[in-house]
C-alpha cells in the first residue's frame, strides 16, 4: 500500500512538472508589419511666407499592424538633403497616419539642413518604424523639391556704445519673424545705454517701461553691466530681456596673440547665427574655444571645414589675413584669405 501510494505521488509530480513545463514554453509574441508605404499630397513643394500659417505637404502612411502581443510602435519621420543617406537626418515622432507642416515649420526645417534661401533643393522623406530598438523598419523614400525663403526679419540697437547712430547699429533677428526678436550686443564700459528701433532711423523707438517692459515713451535701457549681452525683445509682448554670453573666440600659434590668449570672434545677428571675425593669421595652428577656457573647444573635424569637440589643432599653411566664420550649430568654420 505504502509503495502504491508513493508512486502516485511521484507520477503526480511528474505531471505537474511536465504540464509546468508545458506553460512555460507557451510564449505569447508580437507580429509587427514592416514600415507601409509612404505617400505624399505632392511631390513638388510651394514655399511662400504669406502662406506661413497653411499646410505646405501631407504626408501619408498606414498604421503598423500589431498581432498577438500589443506593443507600442514608434512612428518617426525622417528628413534629409538628397544623396546625404540620411546621415543626419531630422526627425518627427508621429503619432497619427498623417503629417501636414505647415510652410513656416517646413521652412525652417528645410533651412535648418543646410539649404540657402532661394535655392532649389531637393529632400528624401521616409518613415521609420520602430517597435523595438532592434526591429527598426524603414519604408519607400519621397523625394521633395522645394526652394526655402529667408523669413528673417531684424530691430536695431542704437546705443551708446555706437554712438548712438541708427544707420550703423547692431541688430537682432527674428529668424521666422514672429515678433521675437534676440541677438548679442557688446556693450563698453560707460556706455549701457541705448534703444530699440524697427528701422535704422529715429521715426520710431522703443524705450525702458520699466519692470522688463518696453514702450514708445520710455527712457533709455540699459545694459548693466559692460560686456557681451544677449537681448531678447518681444515686440508682441513688449518685453526685453538680458542673459549673459560666453562667447567663442580662436587661440593657436597662427592666431595674433599665440596661445596665450584669445582673439575675439563676433556674433553676426543674422538668420544664421555665426561667430565672425577678419585677423592676420600665421604659418601654424589653432583651435574655438568657448569663455576663455578648454571645458568646451573645438578643433579639426573628419573632414575639411568641420568641426569636433574631440579634434586635434587646425592647421594654417598660409599666413595672410584671413576672415574666420564659426558655426558652431552646424560645426563648421570657413577661413576666406583676403
Amino acid at each position: 500500500m505504502k509503495s502504491i501510494l508513493l508512486k502516485t505521488v511521484a507520477f503526480s509530480l511528474i505531471a505537474v512538472s511536465l504540464w509546468s513545463c508545458k506553460k512555460d514554453g507557451d510564449l505569447t509574441v508580437s507580429n509587427v508589419s514592416s514600415a507601409g508605404t509612404l505617400t505624399a499630397s505632392s511631390t513638388t513643394v510651394a514655399l511662400a511666407q504669406a502662406n506661413a500659417t497653411k499646410p505646405a505637404v501631407t504626408l501619408t502612411f498606414p498604421a503598423a499592424t500589431v498581432t498577438g502581443y500589443k506593443v507600442p510602435v514608434a512612428s518617426t519621420l525622417q528628413f534629409d538633403v538628397k544623396g546625404n543617406n540620411f546621415a543626419a537626418p531630422k526627425e518627427y515622432v508621429i503619432t497619427t497616419t498623417t503629417y501636414s507642416p505647415t510652410v513656416a515649420d517646413f521652412n525652417a526645417m528645410v533651412l535648418a539642413l543646410g539649404i540657402k534661401a532661394a535655392a532649389t533643393a531637393q529632400i528624401e522623406v521616409r518613415l521609420k518604424s520602430a517597435p523595438a530598438p532592434n526591429s527598426v523598419t524603414y519604408s519607400n523614400v519621397v523625394t521633395l523639391s522645394t526652394s526655402p525663403y529667408l523669413a528673417a526679419a531684424w530691430i536695431y540697437v542704437p546705443g551708446a556704445y555706437q554712438g548712438w547712430a541708427p544707420e550703423t547699429a547692431d541688430s537682432l533677428v527674428s529668424k521666422d519673424n514672429n515678433g521675437v526678436y534676440t541677438g548679442i550686443i557688446n556693450y563698453t564700459a560707460g556706455n549701457l545705454g541705448f534703444k530699440i528701433t524697427p528701422a535704422k532711423n529715429w521715426n520710431l523707438a522703443y524705450g525702458d517701461a520699466g519692470a522688463g517692459l518696453i514702450s514708445t515713451t520710455g527712457g533709455d535701457l540699459n545694459a548693466g553691466v559692460a560686456g557681451k549681452r544677449q537681448l531678447t525683445v518681444d515686440l508682441n509682448k513688449k518685453t526685453i530681456e538680458f542673459a549673459a554670453v560666453k562667447a567663442w573666440t580662436i587661440i593657436g600659434d597662427a592666431t595674433p596673440k599665440g596661445w596665450d590668449a584669445d582673439t575675439d570672434l563676433k556674433f553676426i545677428n543674422d538668420a544664421n547665427g555665426v561667430w565672425r571675425a577678419t585677423v592676420d593669421l600665421k604659418v601654424g595652428a589653432f583651435k574655438f574655444r568657448n569663455d576663455g577656457g578648454w571645458t568646451l573647444s573645438l578643433g579639426a573635424g573628419a573632414t575639411a571645414g568641420t568641426l569636433s569637440a574631440t579634434g586635434g589643432d587646425i592647421p594654417l599653411t598660409t599666413a595672410g589675413n584671413y576672415t574666420i566664420t564659426l558655426n558652431v550649430s552646424a560645426l563648421t568654420y570657413t577661413l576666406v584669405k583676403n
